[in-house]
C-alpha cells in the first residue's frame, strides 16, 4: 500500500482492487464508530455503481456497525426509469446493500416522481439531516454523482438538481455492463451537488480499473476546476481516495 497526499486529499494505493476495497470498509466502519461515539444517529450518502462492490460487501459483512442509527441517502437516478429497473441505483444499493441491514431510514430519490418536484423534496431532507458521511466514486469523465463536467459547479446553491448526463458518463454506464448500448442509457438525472457532497464531514471515494486512470490521474495531479470536478476533494479536509493498481497506473507516484 502507497499514500500519496495531494492538497487536503489523500490517496491509498494498493495492489489489488479486494485490498482496496476491504481497506475502504474498514475506514467507513471506523469513521461510523467515531462519529457514533458522539451522537445518536448519523446520516450517510451512498454511490451507486459496481466500483463500489468490494467496498459495499466490507460493510455488509462487518458485524459490528450498529446500522439502526444510520439513515441513508443515495447520490443520484435516472429519471423516468422504473423503480425496479436493475439498472436504477436505488435498486443496486437496495440489492448491494439497503435490503440487507436494518438501517434507521432508507430516503430513496423517486424516479417516477416530476423531477423538478423531487429535487426540491429531496433537497429538504438534506437540508435537516445533512450528511455525516459520503461513500463515493468518480466516473471516467472526473464526475462525482452526476456532475459531468459541462454541469458541474463547485459553487453551485442547489443541494439537488436535474442535469443533462454528457456521452463519456452514458459510455461508462456500457462500459459497465450497465446498459447494452448507448441509446439504452436514459439522458437525464437527478443528482445532489458538488457542495452537498463536497461539504460533508467526511469522504471515502472508492475509484479501482483500468477505465479509471485517466481521471484518477486528473483528480490527483491536473488543475481543481469543473474540468474535472472530483478536483473538489482536494480542497477538502478528511477526503480519502482509494485506488487499485490499475486504477492508479497513471500517476507519477503509483505503485
Amino acid at each position: 500500500m502507497k499514500i500519496i497526499q495531494k492538497d487536503k486529499m489523500t490517496v491509498k494505493i494498493y495492489e489489488t482492487r479486494a485490498a482496496m476495497g476491504a481497506a475502504a470498509a474498514a475506514d467507513i466502519a471506523a469513521c461510523i464508530h467515531k462519529l457514533l461515539a458522539e451522537k445518536d444517529e448519523i446520516y450517510m450518502i451512498f454511490a451507486a455503481a459496481p466500483s463500489q462492490n468490494e467496498s459495499l460487501r466490507g460493510l455488509l459483512e462487518d458485524k459490528t456497525i450498529p446500522w439502526n442509527r444510520i439513515h441513508a441517502y443515495h447520490m443520484d437516478e435516472y429519471v423516468g426509469i422504473s423503480p425496479e429497473a436493475p439498472q436504477g441505483f436505488a435498486m443496486f444499493l437496495r440489492n448491494a446493500l439497503f435490503d440487507h441491514v436494518p438501517f434507521a431510514s432508507v430516503n430513496l430519490i423517486d424516479c417516477t416522481a416530476e423531477a423538478e418536484t423531487e429535487a426540491k423534496r429531496y433537497s429538504a431532507l438534506l437540508a435537516e439531516h445533512p450528511a455525516d458521511i459520503v461513500c463515493m466514486g468518480i466516473g471516467e469523465n472526473g464526475h462525482i454523482a452526476f456532475n459531468d463536467p459541462h454541469v458541474a459547479d463547485f459553487n453551485d446553491p442547489a443541494l439537488v438538481k436535474v442535469v443533462d448526463l454528457d456521452e463519456t458518463c452514458r459510455m461508462q454506464q456500457v462500459h459497465d455492463g450497465c446498459f447494452a448500448t448507448l441509446a439504452d442509457v436514459p439522458k437525464y438525472a437527478l443528482t445532489l451537488t458538488v457542495p452537498t457532497l463536497a461539504n460533508a464531514p467526511y469522504r471515502f471515494c472508492v475509484v479501482p480499473a483500468a477505465t479509471k486512470a485517466q481521471a484518477v490521474r486528473n483528480t490527483v495531479e491536473g488543475e481543481i476546476g469543473a474540468a474535472c470536478p472530483a478536483t473538489v476533494l482536494r480542497l477538502k479536509d478528511n477526503s480519502i481516495m482509494y485506488c487499485d493498481a490499475d486504477s492508479a497506473s497513471l500517476l507519477s507516484e503509483g505503485l
